[in-house]
């Protein structure tokens, strides 16, 4: 099995706990400044997990949708309006959004390049025709910069062990997760992403149709550069 389709479960949720509500909030706030939409326009949040940048969104007036492969994920708030489905192939009509969000790096999962660029292609084509994007990724030179290969901490009842490692021959970023339980019970769970250039997304997006109009390095609205902590695209739909 692919690790995306094992890992996105409920160790996943214990583990990025951290990754809450007040962090949505600020995620949605540079959306409302920096990302143009009409009023009232849908709003896609693509691969959104349990929902929190979505349940954000519609808090603050959006007609926000969600589409995340999980369904354990999805099914952590079961209110919310939210669509299982892949994100190479989504199962929507053309131009059905005047906004797509992809935040925390969901973006590079697929070990086959022309994969990740369908991705691409699928936001182009469910966008309408002045419709605006938001890619947030992390950035690959500080990752690797300061990558920490091994690292043990207690979640709870539970002993995790992460070992991390950038494999150049994929350009992909790795990190193998494992979860020791009551009476040594084991589970172990891989991510994998790869870790795109500036200038590598740039040429994917132009590919599929999409044009940058910005490049932030964080949501607090900085320019990118090589030490940034994210890189955020932001653009529109060519015509």
């Amino acid at each position: 099995m692919v690790w995306y389709k094992e890992w996105f479960g409920e160790d996943y949720l214990g583990l990025y706990a951290h990754r809450d509500a007040s962090e949505a909030e600020a995620h949605v706030a540079f959306v409302e400044d920096r990302v143009p939409g009409e009023p009232g326009g849908a709003v896609l949040d693509l691969a959104c997990g349990a929902g929190r940048h979505t349940e954000v969104l519609r808090k603050r007036g959006h007609r926000a949708l969600g589409l995340d492969l999980s369904l354990t994920l999805l099914n952590q708030t079961p209110s919310l309006p939210r669509v299982a489905g892949d994100m190479c192939c989504l199962p929507f009509a053309d131009g059905s959004f005047d906004r797509v969000l992809n935040f925390f790096t969901s973006f590079g999962y697929f070990e086959n390049e022309r994969q990740n660029f369908a991705v691409l292609q699928e936001i182009r084509r469910v966008l309408s025709r002045r419709g605006h994007f938001l890619i947030d990724l992390f950035n690959r030179d500080h990752v690797i910069e300061t990558l920490v290969a091994r690292e043990t901490k207690e979640l709870g009842n539970t002993i995790v062990e992460i070992e991390r490692w950038f494999d150049p021959a994929t350009e992909r970023v790795n990190k193998r997760i494992r979860l020791i339980g009551d009476k040594g019970r084991k589970k172990t769970y891989l991510e994998s992403v790869r870790a795109y250039r500036e200038e590598e997304v740039r040429a994917g997006l132009d590919w599929a149709g999409l044009e940058v109009d910005a490049v932030y390095g964080s949501f607090e609205g900085e320019a990118f550069s090589g030490d940034s902590e994210r890189l955020i695209f932001i653009g529109h739909r060519s015509e």
